[in-house]
């Protein structure tokens, strides 16, 4: 089932019929995946478990292999993430926060998915 086409950072788009876009197959993967990931648990009141928080991680001490073991955890609870073969995840450091680079493959296409994106 689709979802929204809503980017983070971005905005709702509407299709060419002037409803509103929709996202489905690997791109709603992406899109589900790097929502998590950002979303700060305890905020999204419907599913207060829900979210990494990787925002609020910036200033902590920076343990990587930790991050990277939540952002592993974090993937793995959306059904787009195949467990084969196993995502490569690069945690960097940069100036006042991270870089992430992710690279999964697709559950139903086993095509894959890389993201890239940083966090401060």
């Amino acid at each position: 089932m689709p979802d929204l086409n809503l980017p983070m950072g971005g905005r709702l788009s509407v299709s060419l019929t002037g409803d509103l876009a929709l996202v489905d197959g690997p791109p709603r993967g992406v899109q589900r995946v790097l929502r998590r990931l950002i979303t700060v648990a305890e905020t999204y009141i419907q599913h207060l478990d829900y979210g990494a928080g990787l925002p609020r991680r910036v200033g902590d001490l920076l343990d990587v292999d930790a991050l990277g073991g939540l952002i592993r955890s974090q993937i793995f609870l959306e059904e787009a993430v195949a467990r084969d073969p196993d995502p490569r995840i690069t945690v960097t450091p940069i100036l006042n926060g991270v870089h992430v680079r992710i690279v999964y493959a697709d559950a139903a296409t086993g095509r894959q998915q890389t993201l890239s994106f940083e966090v401060s």
